[in-house]
């Protein structure tokens, strides 16, 4: 088939490789022309495994790159809006982009078109495309919901072997054009649910509640552990033995950020605004705030209030490893915090080191490899599980400190080992003694 995707962005870009792969002629449309120009010579802006690959073998073949929507539009039958729909300062989704990529698709139509409603947007959204499309356009256009599940750092893989897809919309001829087109990622009996599409809108949204809800539930969890003496890493097991509760996402640390979970929390309490009071979801955006400052209240009651004479080595900025993206990430509060108290900081992480640079500036001594941020440090600060985190050279570490002083904000240690190699070590909710 002839796809258009409007947007190359994190979406966009993991949408557009996976269904050039599968076949379908692909062109990735956007306004930003440098952009577009660095993909049309295989340079992807963003960092996520397996996609560099799929659009180099991809590319000046079934998938293209260009400015020109109305051409896009044009050589197209399903069209994608794939745009960003960044928070406002009221909670809310910005729709502004998705809009204006409405507008312009329904302009330059030329035929009958299926567009898909691929960014993450309120309930109603659709609905309001469609009434907008309808006054612009010359020609009928079918709006189909289908939001992504997409998880930052295995993007490609949930494309090609996802757990579900889901189909908004009452258009039936329409629906069996992208069950077609979806036929090759479902092969082996994954799910193709078709319902309204509001409802398809709504369980973008509810599916990253419920999963931000469990990461703020298990960070109380360990809360409550450290004051009474509990282990979280044992509770967590118990409890995930459940099957009704099971053992993903009950991981504790210092808290979930990035481009979807924080977002789309705050988007579903803006939503209900006056309709409806969602104190648990307001809770869950507060315990992650909490949660984010939690390494520096422990920081200060070892060092001390005063951190002007110190400096501390932090390993992992970008939000989850396997990423470049730092958006709302931990490491951001927790550096920010550590800077405001006058310490000096050494900064590692295997793929976000550019993003870094653009938030923190100058501010920060930013090092080329995990071992050369110890140098001259007081303690090692860990923020990201990045895998080659896990298994250090623990002597090397000891020898590089001024001090044997590790705060794991992701528990990737042992408490127990720890203590035996002769650290002072720190964790989320575990038993130390």
């Amino acid at each position: 088939m002839n796809l258009a995707m409007i947007g190359t962005g994190y979406v966009g870009l993991v949408t557009g490789a996976c269904f050039a792969e599968s076949g379908n002629s692909v062109c990735c449309v956007d306004i930003d022309e440098g952009r577009i120009a660095a993909l049309r010579d295989g340079k992807i802006p963003i960092y996520e495994p397996k996609l560099e690959e799929l659009i180099l073998r991809n590319l000046h073949n079934r998938l293209s790159f260009t400015t020109d929507l109305a051409a896009a539009v044009k050589a197209s039958t399903i069209i994608f809006i794939a745009v960003g729909t960044p928070q406002r300062p009221d909670g809310k989704a910005n729709l502004e982009y998705v809009l204006s990529a409405a507008e312009s698709i329904a302009a330059t139509m030329d035929d009958h078109k299926i567009v898909v409603s691929k960014s993450t947007v309120p309930v109603g959204t659709a609905s309001r495309i469609a009434d907008l499309m309808t006054k612009i356009a010359t020609h009928p256009v079918t709006i189909i919901s289908n939001p992504e599940f997409l998880k930052e750092g295995s993007a490609v893989d949930d494309f090609m072997k996802p757990d579900r897809i889901v189909l908004g919309g009452n258009d039936a001829e329409a629906i069996e054009v992208l069950k077609k087109l979806y036929e090759p990622f479902v092969r082996n009996g994954n799910p193709l649910v078709v319902m309204d599409r509001r409802s398809a809108e709504m369980s973008k949204y509810a599916a990253n509640a419920m999963l931000a809800t469990k990461i703020s539930f298990i960070n109380e969890i360990a809360t409550l552990c450290e004051q009474f003496g509990a282990d979280v890493d044992q509770v967590r097991r118990a409890i995930g033995l459940d099957r009704r509760i099971g053992p993903h996402f009950i991981f504790p640390g210092i808290g979930y950020g990035g481009s979807c979970f924080p977002k789309d929390v705050r988007a579903l309490i803006a939503m209900a605004d006056a309709r409806c009071e969602l104190p648990l979801l307001e809770a869950v955006d507060q315990v992650n705030e909490r949660q984010k400052r939690i390494l520096i209240e422990k920081v200060r009651s070892h060092f001390g209030a005063d951190l002007s004479s110190r400096t501390f080595a932090v390993w992992g900025l970008s939000f989850k490893p396997h990423t470049d993206d730092m958006r709302e990430a931990p490491s951001i509060n927790l550096i920010e915090a550590l800077l405001g108290h006058g310490a000096s900081i050494n900064a590692f992480d295997p793929g976000a080191m550019t993003q870094a640079q653009r938030i923190f500036d100058g501010s920060v001594n930013y090092c080329h490899r995990s071992y050369e941020a110890l140098e001259g440090a007081d303690a090692l600060l860990i923020c990201t599980e990045w895998d080659e985190f896990r298994s250090p050279e623990f002597q090397r570490i000891k020898k590089i400190l001024r001090n044997p002083v590790i705060f794991d904000g992701r528990n990737i240690f042992d408490p127990a080992e720890m203590k035996q190699r002769g650290f002072i070590y720190y964790s989320i909710g575990r038993n130390h003694d």
